[in-house]
This record gives structure tokens, sequence and C-alpha cells, in this order.
């Protein structure tokens, strides 16, 4: 704490920080430490202040908020700091132009000079109960993982046709339109008007996404609307529009107001864009762009080719000025030899072979023959059969009578049994 002491020598004008500054002459003067303190001196005297009015300015830096609220009807505005224990107790969506009460203390920097409001507490004005709704409903859908990443759906790189839910003749539309057209002057779209604030929002909201996400040839859907405060929002967070989104089958950009503006659409919608004009970059590319990127590619694919090409000539080159292939007669007559060789040595095999197969043929030939009937007949024999073809081998089993073929060597001829011919005595030993 300062403390002024007055210590004038006689007949010499009193030190600054001495002279109060309701004391203070041209003579006499205070010190500017001395005002300071006399300032916040005064100022810590005044009370909590509620005030009304709309955010102007919001900075946040190390968790804490430095920001300026502004009258609602005239150009007054007053610095008001919001230290990071504050702002955990305070909504989290407050932002610039949000309409607000806050409860303020005046407090005055000695060292600086600057006068500005501490805040302990701040709300939205007519916006309490519903505020603190939507947040209790922003919880329970991510509980239920409608805000999960996983399951929202990728965009189309080129969509052939736009879905768009806007006002009608609004600012949002001519801005996605311009936008898109810019970008990729073919691109089509399929408009539905809906209401974006009041009580037709939801209902005209619902009807175009129905017939939007039934239509086969619109690739993505775009929900836009221009900027607002957070009552004319409130459509896009209704619970209905926010499960339609989340059961849609065509993916859905979220364009809902400016950056700071954050309705429930947002954070279950495929993707959230942060103007009219953001979403109209994100759903479509840009022709440039792709043709750019088409030219470079090229070059890239040039180049690799022509490096590849003069790189497979040069091994080529190699591989001719070798020997073997420079002069490649010898090689070929040399394996032509070989060739012959082999040839002339299968043709030996194969003749030898053959002879040795003819041999043995041969002699098979002769021992069939000498074994053959046929054989036994060419030197005389005959064969006798009995009817029926049966060969006669016991003259008992020719009786007299009894009919006859006798087969020789050429040809057989019939005969008869005159009975079986008893053999001769043999004759004395000797004789």
């Amino acid at each position: 704490m300062t403390v002024f002491e007055a210590t004038p020598a006689k007949g010499e004008a009193p030190p600054a920080d001495a002279v109060a500054p309701r004391d203070s002459t041209a003579d006499a003067p205070t010190s500017v430490a001395r005002l300071n303190t006399t300032i916040r001196d005064f100022i810590a005297r005044w009370n909590v202040v509620w005030v009304e009015g709309e955010i102007t300015s919001w900075n946040a830096r190390g968790g804490n908020v430095f920001a300026r609220l502004k009258d609602t009807q005239s150009d007054a505005q007053i610095s008001i700091r919001i230290w990071s224990s504050v702002r955990a107790r305070i909504p989290a969506d407050l932002g610039i132009g949000d309409h607000v009460v806050a409860a303020v203390k005046a407090d005055y920097f000695v060292k600086a000079g600057d006068f500005s409001f501490t805040v302990s507490s701040m709300k939205h004005v007519g916006l309490g109960d519903q505020l603190e709704r939507l947040e209790k409903l922003r919880v329970q859908l991510r509980q239920e993982g409608l805000f999960d990443a996983s399951r929202k759906k990728p965009l189309p790189f080129l969509p052939h046709t736009i879905g768009l839910i806007t006002g009608e003749k609004s600012d949002a539309e001519k801005d996605v339109h311009r936008n898109s057209e810019l970008r990729w002057p073919q691109v089509r779209f399929r408009t539905e008007y809906a209401a974006v604030q009041g009580d037709r929002c939801v209902p005209d909201t619902l009807s175009a996404l129905a017939k939007l996400d039934a239509d086969p040839d619109v690739d993505v859907i775009i929900i836009a609307r221009g900027g607002g405060d957070p009552q004319t929002l409130l459509g896009f967070s209704d619970e209905r529009l926010v499960r339609a989104v989340a059961a849609a089958s065509t993916p859905v950009v979220s364009a809902i107001g400016h950056e700071n503006d954050h309705p429930l659409l947002d954070d279950v919608a495929d993707l959230r864009a942060s103007t009219p004009t953001d979403a109209a970059k994100r759903v479509v590319p840009d022709v440039g762009e792709q043709r750019a990127l088409i030219g470079q590619l090229r070059s890239r694919a040039t180049t690799r080719l022509t490096q590849r090409i003069s790189h497979d000539i040069l091994q080529l080159e190699q591989l001719r000025t070798r020997p073997v292939l420079r002069s490649p007669d010898p090689i070929i007559a040399n394996r032509a030899q070989e060739i012959w060789l082999q040839v002339s040595r299968g043709r030996d095999t194969i003749t030898r072979r053959l002879d040795a197969a003819t041999r043995a043929t041969s002699e098979l030939r002769a021992s069939l023959r000498a074994l053959s009937p046929a054989a036994t007949l060419a030197r005389g024999y005959a064969i006798a059969h009995l009817d029926g073809g049966v060969i006669l081998r016991d003259a008992a089993d020719a009786p007299a009578g009894a009919a006859l073929t006798i087969t020789v060597d050429r040809g057989s001829l019939a005969a008869r049994s005159e009975g079986e011919i008893a053999e001769a005595p043999a004759g004395p030993a000797g004789a």
C-alpha cells in the first residue's frame, strides 16, 4: 500500500506524493500515482452492478477473456474481464453478437491507469432456460454417439447435384451458388426453400430434407442460413431436426450463421462449415486447382516415364556392347555342333536298340514256331478229331464205325474207324 508523507522543507513546495488531488494547484501538483490511487480507492467502494448489453469483442487469452460490452441503445461501451475461474461457470457458447446480462465490478489498475470491469456472472438475455435445455440435449446426444466422427459420412469429391435447403432469395443462397459456380461452373443444384426461423423453420426444413434425401441424383445436402442471434437460430438445435440429419443417408453439411454460431446441427452434421460461403468451398472442388494438380501429375508422370525409358535404353546399350551379343555367330556355331553331336548319338542309340529288338523278335519267332503244332504236322504227323472237334488221344474212344477227321500238314480228310488194333506181341529177346 502506498504511503504518502508530507515532509516539505520550509519555504518549498511540498512533494507531489504529499498533495491530495483535491488540494493540487499549479504550484503544488499531485503525482500520477497519488491521483491513480485516489481513483482506485474511490472506485473500490462501488458495489457489484448488473448491466445489460451486446458483446462486441471477445478475445480469449490463457483461459481468461478480454471483451467489450456495448449499450443496446447507444454507442456507449465498457471493457470487461472474465477470469478463468468465472469463465468455467458461465455459458460456454457466449460470443460476439450475444445479448447478455452481466454482474460486473469496477476495477482501476493504478500502474497502467486502465479502467475496466471484472465479470463475476454472465448469462444470455431471455435465453437462460432454453440454453440450459439445449446443453442438456447436447450432452444426451453426445452420449448416444450422434456426434461421433466414426458415424459421419464422407463427402463426394465432385457432387453431380447439390441439394440446398435455405431461405428463398436469401443471401445464403446467393453465396452458395456464386462461390460454387466460381469454383466449378458445371455444378448443379436442387434447392428446397424453407423458413429459416420461427415456427415454420423445423417442419419446413424436415420436409425439404426428406425430399432431397430421397432423390438419388442428390449427392450432398447443404443446410444454409446467414448469421443471427441465438434466439433466431434455435430451430437448428431442435431435437427432431438433429435426429433426422443423423438418420439421413445422404451426407449433410451444416452452414448456419457465422463462425461463432454453434447450433446442435453443427455437431451432428457430416461436415460443419463456418459460413454458407465456406460450405461452397468445402463441397465443390476448385477447377483451377484440379487442373493445376493434373498438370503437375502429368509432368511427374512424363518425367518418370522419360527417366525409365532413358534408363532402359542405357541398359540395352550396355547389353549390346557385351561380347556375347556383339558377335553371337560363334556361340550359335558351337551350339549347332553340340546339337548335331547329340542327334548323331541319339540316332546310333536308336539304331542299336532296333537291331537288338529285331534279333530278339526273330529268336522268339523261331522258338514259337518250334513249339507250334503246325511244325509237328509238317514233319508228317496227323491229328485225329472226333465229332465236336475233340482230339483223339485214346484208341478206345474211337470204336469201329466212329467218324473221324484227320488233320495233316495241308488240309483235313474224313475217315471212319475200324476199331482198335491189337498190339503185336513182343518177339523173343535177342530176336
